[in-house]
Order: structure tokens, then C-alpha cells, then sequence
């Protein structure tokens, strides 16, 4: 217990430095009063939020007003911390949303419902998230573009990949994929030891090493990730805080948007509620939604746009009929831990020394999120991978137990033997790592729905989980893969063998034969969870999709003045983390509403690749 007041002190310490020097600015401390018109109001300052209101914000005579139901980024000194994703979730900077209880999945779960955060703070999702940058898979957007998605192709978003883009790492800077001197910077997150490992496993296995966002998504990736200095780079670190002072940019923090106002079939604003007080704002041009998959439907559907029977249902006038919170997607994964007897991964509990080290210079082990590498692979017959392992280099430790029961709201009775588990690997002095076993392209479809008409009511979400047979074939498949790479040499060499997961106290599974496949089946049902990747609740497509939401320029079908530009007007789910994607369509979505080409330069350079 004596080594809690050292780290109590140094968190002291860290919060202190950060109140001192890195508070927000004035303009946005979330006690800015609304004008009483601008010429775009955008609901959300998550990823997109915050890209969009800065491209938009670079014309002066356009004004812009930017509502975020959270906080600022900067009043959570953790925030800034790489390796602190974990103490995020579950915190006030989250929305701690829960699913609705699942059948096929989530059994080992308190009450059958998974856990699933989302960024309630400027930056969103990506100031809580693991800071993976992936683009996806040419294919994705090909596919977009084949069914409807005009202009969506991956020839016509790469640049705007590019856009965003400050390529760190030496090997990719002359890569035409790549962006230089954009505001997002993106370096290699290999940090341990276990990064050989991983490499030399992938190659016996025939995998060779890729730029998962360049030519070939297809193979093994170092990780690459929003991170400079040892800190965070989420959007509103990279895109927003540089154009804070623009006199046509205002900020409003806590501010809970309760109603898109229509007059007929056009938007003319939105109210919101701060402080207990109700305001309303005027839009003399467009309301852009860009509060992500889960609550921009549930904005949406309060506002009288969704399903008219749900609607009907909940007592709210239809203005509009259409699919809103359809066709709910997610990544959904199977961790295995595994042993290391080299000791190489981080600590999972820093010490003092990794504390002070990170305090003075923002290095060591709170510096990067220790997920060092991804594979992507693809089965023969497919143009883009099935499957995504992330190689998560991080010990487990009995302390951690509760912490993780929370984060992923496992029932609580297996607690113990949890704790129990963690502790025999201290005890023996064997380290331990994951591998995350990733469905990328799963074919069940969920729904979010309204719990009541009141906008404080979270939303009914239910991912619907494992409803299709062919997403737990996959899955499976997966596991095959992976007991492959812990048989080979370089697994091998640090006792990593393929019996190590049979280790796991994973109640009932343990009771079934390993490796068989009723105990990953079993296992899969009750401990798969979330990727934290929820998409495609507002479906873009043709203006005569039915199952489509709004239309390729991201307007919301049959209505007038209101687009959605984020994570939930994606087709399909992308192949890989969706942050970067994310961010992408709100580059996109700029040039779209201000019809202008701002890539037609970088186009020239990609027109053949």
C-alpha cells in the first residue's frame, strides 16, 4: 500500500502543471453567450464537429456556431495522457452508454448489456479513444460508390485523407499516399520489445509488414496513431484549438441540444439547454448534425425525423419518414491474453518512476497506448480483410480487476477469480499481453431507438450482436489464426504457446474443452465486446434509397437545410478503426456545404494511385 501516496502526490503534480499551463481559452470555457443567428450551427464537437467548424470557420464573413454537450477538453489533465484511455471511460468525459440486453451475445455481462463508451467533451470519441489512425480499405469506399454514394469512391476521398495528414514517420514521408503539413499528426506507436515478436510471428506466418494506409491495407502494421510530443492529438487538440480566437467561430460548451426546429419541411435552428435555461438559435443557412452514430438519430428521431410508427409510438409529429437509427453497425472483438516471460510489456499500473518521467519528459511508459501493431487479413475470395488483430502490449494486474469490470460491465461474481488469475502471473513472474481478435465487416444489424421523448432519457441501443451465423464464422476463423501465430517460433521463443488462454478464468467457458469450438463459441457469447466503432445509423445513398438517410452531398433526404456529417452516414462499416474515416467525411463535408474543391491539388497527385 506504501506506494500510494508517491503516485497520489505525482497525480497531484500533474494535475497542478496542467491547471497552470494548459488551461482552455476564455472564449470557450463554456460561459459564451449565443449570438442570436449564424450562418451554420453544428451540433457536436467530437472528431467531425471539430473539423468541420474550423474548415468551415476559415472564411470570414461565414459564421459559425459550434454546441457541445460536454465539457472542455483541457479541465481533464488525463485527457492529454496517451496511455490513460482507460481511466476516461466511465469518467464525466463519457456518455457511459449501455446496450439494450442481447440474446446471441454479452452474456457474461452485467445483465446481458455491454458497455459502450462514447466522448462526452470536445474532441468526443476521439479524446477518450485508443488513437489508432486507419483509413479503411480502398474497397470500402468502392463499395459506397457502387451503391449509390456518388462521389464517395476511394479515388475521390484519398485526398482528403491527405488533407488532414501530418505523416511522422520517416519511411512513409515520401509516400504519395501520405499527407505532409496537414494539422493531424500520425507517427508509429511501436514501443516494446513484443513489436519483434509480432513481426517475425506474421512473417513465418507468410504476412508481410504494410502501410496499412497506403497502397495494400492487407498484412502486418506497425501502428500508427495521433500522438506528438507523448500527448493526445484528437481533433480538438490538432483542428479546433488553433482557430479558437476566429471572431466567426464561437463555442458553447453544456450545452444539451434538445430539438432541430423545422418550419414545414425546413430547418430553421435548434434549442438547447445550458444551465438549466432553454435557448434557441437561428440557422440562416444549414444545421449540420455531426454528435456521431448514437446520438445524432436520437436528436433526429426527438425532432420528429425517423420511423413513423417508433414516432408514433413515443407521441412525436412526423416531419419526416425515414430510416433513422437502421442499419447500426460496430466492430466487435474477442481478446485472448497471453504469456510473456520477457517481461515486455508496459506496466499496467505506471510507478512513480514512469510518472515523473512522463511529468518532465513526456516519455516512457504514459507516453503511447501500447497497442503496437494491427493485421489485416483477408480470405481469398474478398477484396478487403474480414479480420483486424490488434497486438495490445499491456500486463494485467489484480488492481486493474474492478477498473475493468466497469469498463466493460462484466458481472461482477467473477470478480475474484478474475483477481485470482492476474495475481498467479505476478506471482510467477510471467508478463502478459493481448491479441484482439476483430470482426470488421459484420452482417447483423442493430438499432438505436427512443427510450421516451424526453431528451435526457438515453437512447435504447441495441447492437443486436452475433444475430447473424455467418459474423461468429468469422470470429471463429479468427481464433484458428491466432492460435497459428501463438505456434509459431517467435511466440515460441518468449512462452507464448497456444495453451496459454486456457488459463483465463472465463466462467462457464472454463468448464468446456479447450481449445474446442464449443468453448470459443461459448466464450465469444458471453465475453465479445465492443470496439468501440458504432456506425451507419444515418445511411447515406441515392435520394431514392429507401433504407437511405441522407443523400451523397449528406443532406437529410425531404429536408431542407440539415445535413449529417460523421461516423453515422457511413454506407457500411469501414475495415479498421473509424476515427480517421471519420474525420475524413467532415473534410469532405466542408467542400460539400461551401461548394468548393480545397483538394483539387493533392487530386493531381492521386489521380492514378
Amino acid at each position: 500500500m506504501g506506494w500510494r501516496w508517491p503516485v497520489l502526490t505525482v497525480s497531484c503534480a500533474v494535475f497542478i502543471y496542467y491547471y497552470i499551463y494548459s488551461r482552455s481559452d476564455p472564449r470557450v470555457s463554456g460561459h459564451v453567450s449565443a449570438n442570436s443567428s449564424y450562418d451554420y450551427i453544428i451540433v457536436g464537437a467530437g472528431t467531425a464537429g471539430c473539423v468541420l467548424a474550423t474548415r468551415l470557420s476559415e472564411y470570414p464573413d461565414i459564421s459559425v456556431l459550434l454546441l457541445e454537450a460536454g465539457g472542455s477538453e483541457e479541465d481533464n489533465p488525463v485527457i492529454r495522457v496517451p496511455f490513460a484511455a482507460l481511466e476516461l471511460q466511465n469518467s464525466e468525459v463519457d456518455w457511459a452508454y449501455r446496450t439494450e440486453p442481447q440474446q446471441k451475445a454479452c452474456l457474461g455481462m452485467d445483465k446481458q448489456r455491454c458497455a459502450w463508451p462514447r466522448g462526452k467533451v470536445l474532441g468526443g470519441s476521439g479524446s477518450i479513444n485508443n488513437l489508432i489512425y486507419v483509413r479503411g480499405n480502398r474497397h470500402d469506399y468502392d463499395g459506397w460508390a457502387r451503391e449509390g454514394c456518388e462521389g464517395w469512391s476511394y479515388k475521390e476521398v484519398l485526398p482528403y485523407f491527405i488533407k488532414s495528414e501530418d505523416i511522422q514517420i520517416p519511411e512513409f514521408r515520401n509516400s504519395a499516399y501520405r499527407g505532409k503539413g496537414g494539422p493531424l499528426p500520425v507517427k508509429d506507436g511501436t514501443v516494446t520489445p513484443l513489436a519483434d515478436i509480432y513481426r517475425q510471428a506474421m512473417e513465418e506466418l507468410g504476412y508481410t509488414v504494410t502501410d496499412c494506409n497506403g497502397r495494400t491495407q492487407t498484412g502486418y502494421c506497425p501502428t500508427q496513431e495521433n500522438v506528438m510530443g507523448g500527448e493526445r492529438w484528437s481533433t480538438a487538440r490538432a483542428f479546433l484549438r488553433p482557430a479558437m480566437n476566429r471572431p466567426n467561430l464561437h463555442v458553447i460548451m453544456n450545452a444539451h441540444v434538445t430539438k432541430i426546429l423545422t418550419d414545414e419541411k425546413t430547418v430553421t435552428g435548434v434549442s438547447f439547454i445550458k444551465d438549466n435555461i432553454k435557448h434557441t438559435v437561428r440557422a440562416t443557412k444549414e444545421v449540420v448534425l455531426t454528435a456521431g452514430a448514437i446520438n445524432n438519430p436520437q436528436l433526429l428521431m426527438l425532432s420528429g425525423i425517423g420511423p413513423k410508427k417508433h414516432l408514433q409510438q413515443m407521441n412525436i409529429p412526423v416531419v419526416a419518414d425515414l430510416p433513422v437509427g437502421d442499419n447500426l453497425q460496430d466492430h466487435i472483438l474477442m481478446g485472448v491474453t497471453f504469456n510473456d516471460r520477457t517481461n515486455s510489456a508496459g506496466a499496467a499500473l505506471p510507478s512513480l518512476a514512469t510518472m515523473l518521467q512522463y511529468l518532465i519528459f513526456r516519455s516512457g511508459t504514459l507516453s503511447e497506448p501500447h497497442l503496437e501493431a494491427s493485421v489485416f487479413i483477408k480470405d481469398d475470395d474478398s477484396q478487403f480483410p474480414s479480420t483486424q488483430f490488434t497486438f495490445y502490449s499491456i500486463q494485467n494486474h489484480p488492481e486493474l480487476i474492478d477498473k475493468f469490470i466497469k469498463l466493460t460491465n462484466l458481472d461482477p461474481k467473477i470478480r475474484d477469480g478474475m483477481r485470482e488469475r492476474f495475481q498467479k502471473s505476478i506471482n510467477t513472474d510471467i508478463g502478459t499481453f493481448f491479441i484482439e481478435n476483430i470482426l470488421l465487416h459484420p452482417k447483423s444489424r442493430g438499432t438505436i431507438r427512443l427510450q421516451s421523448a424526453d431528451p435526457f432519457d438515453p437512447p435504447l441501443i441495441d447492437p443486436n450482436y452475433l444475430d447473424h451465423p455467418d459474423d461468429a464464422k468469422v470470429l471463429l476463423k479468427g481464433i484458428d489464426t491466432m492460435m497459428k501465430i501463438a505456434n509459431t517460433t517467435a511466440f515460441r521463443s518468449i512462452g507464448a504457446s497456444p495453451n496459454d488462454p486456457s488459463d483465463e478464468y472465463l466462467p462457464p467457458c472454463n468448464e468446456l474443452p479447450f481449445p474446442s469450438k464449443e468453448y470459443w463459441v461459448c466464450r465469444m457469447a458471453h465475453y465479445a465486446y465492443t470496439v468501440y466503432h458504432p456506425t451507419s445509423t444515418c445511411k447515406m445513398g441515392a435520394a431514392n434509397d429507401v433504407t437511405a438517410v441522407v443523400d451523397p452531398q449528406l443532406r437529410v433526404i425531404g429536408i431542407k437545410n440539415l445535413r449529417v456529417a460523421d461516423a453515422s452516414v457511413m454506407r457500411n462499416i469501414p475495415s479498421g478503426n473509424t476515427n480517421a474515416p471519420t474525420i475524413m467525411i467532415a473534410e469532405k463535408a466542408a467542400d460539400l456545404i461551401l461548394g468548393v474543391d480545397s483538394v483539387k491539388h493533392i487530386r493531381k497527385v492521386t489521380e492514378n494511385l
